[in-house]
């Protein structure tokens, strides 16, 4: 594909989109961003447009969504969802939607968050959700499709989860701990999924990818 090119990203206002919503900015090889919200972001360097819409007509927008790129930061919880059901809306319906609509207006690459242990065989809720995204997504005509699957994610979140931030707390003596096979579980900073998603950005290379956490490290720590 060429460069400079367009994005499209819905997930700004999360933990990893606003880290790479930044990133995007400043590269001479993003002609222009847009950040699809529900509600505003605030103020924005230039570049950036805040598009404010309805997830459930994501649809009804293809032409001003139209864009080089789509990337997809989207993420809830089932307890911040608040039911099974919601989660599934946002984790799998909207990540789809926003995908048929990178599929419709002939984006390049679309690229997406997923997580580690994404199965659609699994007996968890919350990973077959995940692999089931991972599914629908295989079966879309889009040129590349990226698929990061992170471990626990370090960053300040706006909002409380009891669990992960016992997590952030004991990474630093349990990261060293995990090796060989067990690299994958390390927890990781937000920023460098976003740095991460950031170079593979720029990279075209097609086909189906999937980065498991230990890779994505990686690919965050290139020079």
């Amino acid at each position: 594909m060429n460069y400079p090119a367009s994005v499209c990203m819905v997930g700004a206002s999360g933990l990893v989109g606003h880290e790479l919503l930044v990133l995007l900015g400043l590269l001479d090889e993003i002609s222009s961003v847009k950040a699809v919200t529900r509600s505003p972001l605030g103020r924005l360097p230039a570049g950036i447009e805040n598009i404010l819409l309805d997830f459930n007509k994501l649809k009804d927008y293809d032409s001003a969504l139209k864009a080089d790129i789509f990337v997809c930061c989207l993420g809830s919880t089932i307890k911040k969802a608040g039911s099974q059901e919601a989660f599934r809306k946002v984790d799998h319906d909207y990540v789809i939607e926003f995908a048929k609509v990178a599929e419709r207006v002939g984006a390049q690459k679309f690229l997406v968050v997923s997580a580690m242990g994404a199965d659609a065989n699994s007996s968890v809720f919350y990973n077959r959700v995940k692999g089931e995204m991972e599914n629908d997504l295989r079966a879309l005509k889009i040129p590349q499709i990226e698929v990061f699957r992170p471990s626990l994610i370090l960053g300040d979140r706006k909002e409380q989860r009891a669990g992960e931030d016992i997590g952030q707390k004991l990474s630093p003596y349990v990261n060293p701990l995990l090796v060989g096979p067990l690299k994958k579980y390390r927890a990781i900073k937000a920023s460098d999924i976003a740095k991460a998603m950031a170079i593979a950005i720029l990279n075209f290379h097609p086909g189906f990818h999937v980065y498991p956490s230990n890779k994505i490290q990686d690919i965050a720590d290139q020079k």
